[in-house]
């Protein structure tokens, strides 16, 4: 629990504040979970701050939520691409991943349980980065993604978050530098 709230306190996550006035707060709770090593023993024990995201009043608290999810066509597409063309494939895991997006909206949540500042226990925090639980945290944190990765004008993620059809398909692939790719037209 020390570890996450290090973490949540070194990313900027939120600023203690006084709820303003004809705001609400959603609340938040500690999840635990058991990581497992491949042996079968136990690695490590895991806590995390979760946002009450079922609170949330939509309008208020959150506007938009989506955010693109691949599907499992696309990610096979994109595996056998790689072994024909020999591309090497990296795994990316990031720690921590949505702490990582910043919130468009006002939000502001009860300090943790057990971790409330000492002599501040009526503040609330108010969120400046997105948090697990929130409704719009997928979509905060996909933003923060794609500015990073995503830095072309042709849309080459548009491959692995719709289906494209016809010369759009084939246009992708030949920018992709892959040849003789059938798809269901």
């Amino acid at each position: 629990m020390v570890d996450e709230m290090a973490a949540l306190h070194s990313n900027g996550t939120w600023d203690l504040v006084v709820l303003p006035s004809g705001k609400s707060t959603v609340g938040c709770r500690w999840v635990y979970a058991v990581k497992v090593g491949p042996d079968g023993q136990v690695d490590r024990l895991k806590a995390r701050v979760v946002a009450k995201g079922y609170t949330q009043i939509y309008g208020s608290d959150y506007g938009e939520t989506f955010s693109p999810v691949a599907k499992i066509a696309s990610v096979r597409l994109l595996l056998s691409m790689a072994a024909m063309c020999s591309w090497p494939l990296y795994q990316l895991d990031i720690k921590n991943a949505f702490l990582h997006g910043d919130l468009a909206e006002e939000v502001y949540i009860e300090q943790p349980p057990g971790f409330v500042a000492q002599g501040e226990s009526g503040l609330v925090c108010r969120l400046r980065r997105s948090l697990y639980g929130l409704k719009q945290s997928p979509r905060a944190w996909f933003g923060c993604f794609s500015s990073v990765f995503v830095n072309s004008n042709d849309q080459l993620a548009d491959i692995f978050t719709k289906s494209l059809r016809g010369p759009r398909i084939k246009y992708t692939c030949n920018k992709l530098g892959a040849y003789d790719v059938y798809a269901p037209a």
